[in-house]
C-alpha cells in the first residue's frame, strides 16, 4: 500500500500531466474535457488519500523538492495534521466539481480554448494543494502567487465580457496588495529567525518581542483578510466569483478562500503562539461585522452568484468568530477552552466548503439550463429541474444553519464557544459583550435563512417569469452526480458530525499543545467538555441524530394527520382564484418585494437608493407603467477605495517627471539604488 509520500507525488504528477495533455489535444474539445477532468479526479483522489493517511496515522510528512536549495532558498513540503485537514477539504470539493465539470464545460465548446481551461484548472488545483503543504515562506509565497494569478486568469476566462475583465482587474490589484503585506510579515520573521522554514519559525515565534509579533499579526490579518474577503476588504469578491465559470466559482468560494484561513492559523496560532487578548477581540469583532454585513448584502442581491459571493463574506466572518474566541482563551491561559473555538472555526471551514461548493454548482446548473443569473427572470424551475432543486435546497438548509445539515453543527459550536467566553474568567467587558456577539450570530443565521427562502422560492417555485425559465430542463447526469456528492456529505456530516470532529480534535489539540480532548460520549451524541487540572466540566450536549429522528417523526405525524383528516373528502385541483382575472407571472411576489421589508429595517446600515419612474395613459389618473430600480450605496468604495485611488493617481501624476525618457537618468536611478543596497548590506 502506498504511503503518504507516494500518494502526494502521484497527485502532483497527475495534475501536471492532466493539464499538459488537455492542452495538447485542445483541438478535439470533447477529448480535451475527458482527459482534463479524468486526470483531475484521479489526482484529487490521491491527494484525499494522502490527507486521510496523515490524519489517521498522526504522522508528519517532510519532502524535499528536487530543486534543492536553488538560489539558497528552501523548497520543502511539510504535511502535518493541519495541512492534511486542508488537503482533505480541497480534495473533497474538487472531486465533486471535477465530476460536475464533465458536462458543464461543454457549454464553452466552440467559444473558448477548452485545452487552456483544462490546463488552468489543473494548475489552480495543484497550487491550492501546494499552498497548504508548503514547508517554507518562499515556497508558500510562490504557490500563493501562482494560485492568485491562475485564479485571475480563470475569472477573465470569458474575456469577451466587460464585467469579467473589470472584475479580474480589481481582483488582481486587491490580491497583490494583500500579498505585499504577507511578504512583509514573512521578511520580518526571516530577519529574526534567519530561516525561511515554517518549523524553525514556530520554534522561536512565541519568544519574539511583543511589538514585532503585533506588527506581524497586523500584516497577516490584512494580507490574509484580503484573500478571505473580510469587510471592508471584500469588494473584489462579489465581482470576481460571479464572473468566473460556475465550476471555478465553486472552487474559489468553496476552497480558495480557505487557504487564507490556513495561512492565518499557521502564522498567528502555530508560529506566533497567539498574543494579547485584544488580538482575539479584534478578530472576533471583524468576524461579527463581516458575518452580519455579508448576509445583509446577500439578502439584497438578485443575481444568484453575487448573492452566494456575499454569503461567503458572511461565512468567512463566522469562521473568524471561532478563531477570535480561540485567541482570547489562549491569551487568558485557557488552551482547553481555546480548542472549542478553534474546532468550531475549522469545522465551519469544512462545512462551508461543502455547502458553498454545492450552492455554486446549483447556481451554475440553473444558469446552464435557463441562461440567466437574475432571480427575477426565474420561477417554476422545481418542476423542470427537480434534482437540481433538491440539491440546492439541501445547500440552502445547510447554509441557513438548520438541522439536519452540517451548517447547523459548526454554527452551534461557534455559538457555544462565545457563550463559554461569557461564563469564563476573562475580561469583564467581554462578559458583557459576548451575549451581544452571540445574539448577532443568531441574527446572522436568521437573515441567512430569509436569504435562502428568497433564493429557493423565487427560483424554483411558482410560475416561470420568463421564456428562459419556461424552456429550462434538467441538467446532464455528471452535473447531478457532482452536486449529489456534496449534498450527501452535507447530510452525513450534519447527522454524524463525529466523522469530522474526531480527527479535528487532534488537529486543534496539536496546534495548542494540549492532550485533553473536548470530545466525549459516543458517536450519537456531540458532547463538548473541557478539563482544567482535576476539574472537568459537565459538558454541553446535543444529538444531531436525535434531532433528525424527531424532525422525521414530526413530518411523518403531520402528514398522517393531514391524510386522516382529508380521507373520504372529495379533492378538486383548480387554478388559483384571482378575482376573475387571468393569473400571470407579473402578479407573483418578486425578489425585490421579498427583501424590501429588511431593506427598510436595516436602511441605516445598507443605505438603499431607489429610482421610480411612471408612464401615464392620462396623467395623473391612469398609470400605464411603473419602473422601479433599487440599489445600495457603495459605502466602502465611496469612503475608502475611491479616495485612496484618487490619492495614488495624484502621487503618480507628480512622479511623472521622473520618467523623462532619458537613458542616462534611468542608469543614475539604478546606480543610486545599488549604492543604497550596498550600504544597507555592509
Amino acid at each position: 500500500m502506498l504511503n503518504a509520500n507516494g500518494l502526494f507525488f502521484i497527485a502532483v504528477v497527475l495534475f501536471l500531466l492532466g493539464g499538459l495533455l488537455s492542452l495538447i489535444v485542445h483541438k478535439q474539445a470533447r477529448l480535451s474535457i475527458s482527459v482534463a477532468f479524468t486526470f483531475a479526479l484521479a489526482a484529487c483522489f490521491s491527494a484525499l488519500l494522502c490527507g486521510v493517511n496523515v490524519l489517521l496515522k498522526q504522522e508528519t510528512v517532510n519532502l524535499s523538492i528536487p530543486a534543492g536549495t536553488f538560489l539558497g532558498l528552501d523548497y520543502t513540503v511539510h504535511i502535518d495534521n493541519l495541512s492534511a485537514f486542508f488537503m482533505i477539504v480541497i480534495a473533497v470539493v474538487s472531486l465533486a466539481v471535477s465530476i460536475y465539470s464533465f458536462s458543464y464545460v461543454k457549454e464553452y465548446v466552440g467559444q473558448y480554448n477548452i485545452g487552456l481551461l483544462g490546463l488552468l484548472y489543473h494548475l489552480f488545483l495543484l497550487s491550492m494543494f501546494l499552498v497548504v503543504v508548503s514547508g517554507s515562506f518562499f515556497m508558500f509565497l510562490f504557490c500563493w502567487e501562482l494560485m492568485s494569478l491562475i485564479s485571475c486568469c480563470l475569472v477573465v476566462f470569458d474575456h469577451r465580457d466587460d464585467h469579467a475583465r473589470k472584475a479580474g482587474f480589481i481582483y488582481m490589484i486587491m490580491t497583490h496588495l494583500g500579498t505585499l503585506f504577507i511578504v512583509a510579515a514573512f521578511l520580518l520573521l526571516y530577519k529574526e529567525t534567519g530561516s525561511f522554514s515554517f518549523a524553525q519559525a514556530a520554534a522561536v515565534g512565541p519568544a519574539l518581542p511583543q511589538g514585532l509579533k503585533t506588527a506581524i499579526f497586523f500584516m497577516v490579518t490584512f494580507g490574509f483578510g484580503m484573500k478571505a474577503g473580510l469587510v471592508p476588504l471584500h469588494i473584489w469578491l462579489p465581482r470576481a466569483h460571479p464572473a468566473a465559470p460556475s465550476n471555478i466559482s465553486a472552487l474559489m468560494s468553496g476552497v480558495m478562500l480557505k487557504t487564507a484561513i490556513y495561512g492565518f492559523i499557521r502564522v498567528v496560532i502555530d508560529i506566533l503562539g497567539g498574543g494579547p487578548i485584544w488580538w482575539g477581540i479584534l478578530i472576533l469583532v471583524l468576524g461579527v461585522v463581516s458575518a452580519l454585513l455579508g448576509v445583509m448584502y446577500a439578502l439584497m442581491e438578485h443575481d444568484v452568484k453575487r448573492m452566494l459571493a456575499y454569503c461567503s463574506v458572511d461565512n468567512m466572518g463566522i469562521i473568524l468568530m471561532g478563531l477570535g474566541v480561540s485567541l482570547i482563551f489562549m491569551s487568558s491561559g485557557h488552551p482547553e477552552l481555546a480548542v472549542v473555538g478553534l474546532m468550531a472555526g475549522l469545522f465551519h471551514v469544512f462545512n462551508h466548503a461543502v455547502f458553498k461548493g454545492l450552492l455554486f454548482m446549483g447556481a451554475g446548473a440553473v444558469h446552464f439550463a435557463a441562461h440567466t443569473r437574475n432571480m427575477e427572470e426565474m420561477g417554476g424551475l422545481l418542476k423542470r429541474m427537480p434534482w437540481t432543486g433538491l440539491f440546492f435546497l439541501i445547500g440552502a438548509v445547510s447554509i441557513s444553519a438548520i438541522p439536519p445539515c452540517n451548517g447547523f453543527i459548526s454554527e452551534w459550536m461557534t455559538f457555544q464557544s462565545i457563550l463559554m467566553l461569557a461564563s469564563s474568567p476573562v475580561n469583564i467587558i467581554l462578559k458583557v459583550l459576548c451575549p451581544v456577539f452571540a445574539a448577532l450570530l443568531a441574527l446572522t443565521g436568521a437573515l441567512a435563512a430569509a436569504c435562502f427562502v428568497k433564493a429557493f422560492g423565487i427560483q424554483f417555485l411558482a410560475q416561470p417569469r420568463s421564456e428562459k425559465a419556461e424552456r429550462a430542463r434538467e441538467v446532464p447526469l455528471s452535473m447531478r452526480i457532482g452536486m449529489s456528492i456534496l449534498a450527501f456529505i452535507s447530510l452525513l456530516t450534519g447527522i454524524f458530525p463525529y466523522l469530522i470532529l474526531k480527527p479535528l480534535d487532534s488537529v486543534a489539540a496539536g496546534l495548542l499543545n494540549i492532550e485533553n480532548s473536548v470530545m466525549a460520549g459516543d458517536k450519537r451524541w456531540l458532547n463538548l467538555h473541557w478539563a482544567s487540572g482535576a476539574e472537568t466540566s459537565p459538558g454541553i450536549t446535543v444529538s444531531p441524530l436525535l434531532i433528525t429522528v424527531l424532525l422525521l417523526m414530526a413530518f411523518g405525524i403531520t402528514f398522517a394527520v393531514l391524510k386522516r383528516i382529508g380521507r373520504g373528502g372529495k379533492v378538486r385541483i383548480e387554478e388559483t382564484w384571482n378575482c376573475g382575472e387571468e393569473l400571470t407571472p407579473k402578479m407573483q411576489y418578486t425578489a425585490t418585494s421579498f427583501s424590501k421589508p429588511l431593506r427598510i429595517i436595516f436602511r441605516f446600515v445598507l443605505f438603499p437608493v431607489r429610482k421610480v419612474e411612471r408612464e401615464y395613459e392620462l396623467k395623473p389618473y391612469f398609470t400605464r407603467r411603473i419602473s422601479y430600480q433599487g440599489d445600495l450605496k457603495p459605502v466602502f468604495e465611496d469612503l475608502i477605495y475611491h479616495p485612496a485611488t484618487n490619492f495614488f493617481i495624484k502621487i503618480a501624476g507628480k512622479m511623472r517627471s521622473m520618467q523623462s525618457g532619458s537613458i542616462h537618468l534611468y542608469l543614475g536611478y539604478i546606480l543610486i539604488t545599488l549604492v543604497i543596497l550596498l550600504i544597507y548590506t555592509r
